[in-house]
This record gives structure tokens, sequence and C-alpha cells, in this order.
């Protein structure tokens, strides 16, 4: 393995640790390597917290080496006053002399000026290893900068029989289809999201709280798409338990452009990442309007032989594996 792909990859690794706490800041991990041996490394604290760089560079015991290091990063240093101090002044007050950058960041703020504020000051800059990597780890931050619209995420269960639901149930709540290592995963996949969104139906049939159980983490900020504000304030969804948005005709037109809509009411309101969880004609909106970046199917080995179909979609199967009795597809869509 070429050495610089050898610490970015371990950049990308513990940039995991920030997920689900650092937005709207992006996740990004730093590594810091003076001859072949890594002497400090950091992830972007929770928001208004140090940046990577930051926890990177005073994670170093003995400061004198920094002047003979290599740092490596993710994401492109900033170079501006946020919350915090910009981390490229930070690196040439340090003498760092050699930076490894994964990928560039295009928010307009920085779009290349951490590195050009680098250079001025005698740093040598490498830029784009592992690019693809990195910037698929940042795809929530790029897609709400780039595309002005959350991370989109659909996510679903359905029957060996192709159902995500039976014709009829006999109480109001789920009827599972998935095995309880699937729903644990699900509440993980909860907790990395900003915000986790239904439809009335889902809400009127399964009266779902959406929050976070059996794992440790946030919850997710809830929104129910409620075109005539029907539900009741009876409903989990309304607990005290998280925040929750609800999306009616007060707020756009459900007539067209559905999708399109929802996803420009939430960049306004500055959610960088949605999970969907149903149910099919809300899954099938985002769909057909071909707004959704992942599809992540769970098909458990249940036979409803009538009921709610699943919904219809096109995507590239990137991986599966299977969880005890139950199948998990991830998809992406190429568009």
């Amino acid at each position: 393995m070429k050495i610089h792909e050898k610490y970015i990859k371990r950049c990308i690794e513990i940039a995991k640790n920030g997920l689900g706490s650092t937005r709207p800041n992006p996740m990004v991990g730093c590594v810091i390597v003076h001859d072949d041996i890594i002497i400090g490394e950091g992830f972007t604290s929770p928001y208004g917290g140090n940046h990577a760089e930051v926890n990177a560079i005073t994670s170093v015991k003995n400061e004198s080496l920094l002047k003979h290091s290599t740092l490596y990063v993710t994401l492109e240093p900033c170079s501006h006053f946020g919350k915090t101090p910009p981390c490229s002044d930070l690196i040439i007050k340090h003498n760092i002399p050699n930076v490894v950058i994964g990928c560039m960041d295009d928010n307009p703020e920085v779009a290349g000026k951490g590195i050009e504020k680098l250079k001025s000051e005698g740093c040598q800059v490498i830029l784009g290893v592992l690019e693809a990597e990195c910037k698929s780890h940042h795809k929530r931050f790029f897609t709400f900068h780039n595309k002005k619209r959350p991370y989109i995420i659909l996510k679903w269960a359905e029957s060996a029989d192709g159902f995500i639901a039976p014709k009829s149930r006999l109480q109001q709540k789920p009827v599972w289809i998935t095995n309880e290592a699937s729903r644990q995963l699900v509440h993980k996949w909860r907790t990395e999201e900003h915000a986790i969104l239904v439809g009335t139906t889902t809400v009127l049939e399964d009266n779902p709280s959406l929050t976070v159980r059996g794992w440790t983490g946030h919850n997710p900020i809830r929104i129910v798409l409620d075109k005539t504000r029907k539900l009741s304030k009876t409903h989990k969804i309304f607990n005290d338990e998280s925040k929750t948005m609800v999306i009616s005709s007060d707020e756009i037109n459900f007539d067209s452009n559905v999708a399109r809509q929802v996803c420009d009411f939430l960049f306004k309101n500055h959610i960088q990442s949605v999970i969907i969880e149903g149910g099919t004609t809300t899954l099938q909106t985002f769909i057909n309007e071909k707004l959704w970046d992942e599809v992540r199917l769970f098909k458990g080995p249940i036979l409803f032989k009538e009921g709610v179909k699943a919904p219809n979609f096109k995507g590239t199967l990137i991986s599966e594996k299977t969880l005890n009795d139950d199948l998990l597809q991830y998809y992406k869509n190429e568009l």
C-alpha cells in the first residue's frame, strides 16, 4: 500500500468517531506522522468544539517533532473563522512542513483557500489522496452544500414476497418483518443521521416514536408529512423525547414535486441528512423524483401473500449481507 494512502485510510477510520455529532461541520479525521510513526491523531469534536487538526496537533506529546512531520487529513483545512480559529493558521504556526489532503472542501468559505494559505507559507501540499473514498466519507456534507438538500437514505423492510405490510392488522403497532439484530442496526443508523422522516399513514398505523432504543446516541429530529394536520398530539411522534417538525399544506404544495419541496424545506432548516422510513407512498415519492442517495433494504423470510407492496426502484447494488435470517442490501443512486 502506498504510504500516503495508508495514513489517509487511518484518517477516514478515526473520523467515523464523529458520525452524528459534528454537524453542521464535516466529520474530519487527521493523523500526524514523524519518521513513519503516528505521533498524533484526532477527529472533529461535537459542534462548537475543536476541529480534527486541532485535536491531532494537541495530542502530540513532543511538539518539537511537528516541524519535521507530515499532517494527513481527509478534508482541506479551513481558512476562515467560525466557532473556532482557522486550522490552516494552526498548521502554519507549528511549522508543519508537509500536508496531505484527501479532498478539497468546496464550501465557498474554504474552496481551496486553505490550500493556498498553506502553500504561501511554504508548506508542501499533496491533494487528492484516496479522493473518492474521502468524498464518499464526507457525502452528507458535500450533498448539503453542493446539491442544496439533505443526504437522503431510503430504508424499508419487505417480506419475502415483496410486501412492506400485511393487508390488515389487529393493532396500531408495527408488524415486524425483520429480526432483532436488524432492528437494532436501524436504531444505530438513526443516531448517525440528522433527521428521520415518515408520512401520515405510518404514524396512524404504527404510532412509532422514531427515537433510538437499544443503542446509545442522539435521537434524530422527527419529520412527518401531514398534509391536512390530521395527526393528534397524542401520537408518540409528538412526545418530548426529540424535536418534531410537521410539513403540511401550510409549508408546501402537495399537488406536485412534493419531494423537491420537502428537500427545499429541510435545506432551509439546515437538515444535513435524513433517513426516510416509509411508508410506500412517501418512499415512492422520493424515488419517482429521483431525490435519493442510498437505499437500505431488508428482506425478511416472512410471507404476507397480500398487503402493501414495497416501493419500486432502480439503483446500483453496492453490497449485501445477512443478519441471521434477514438479507440487507445497500443500493446507491447513480443519477
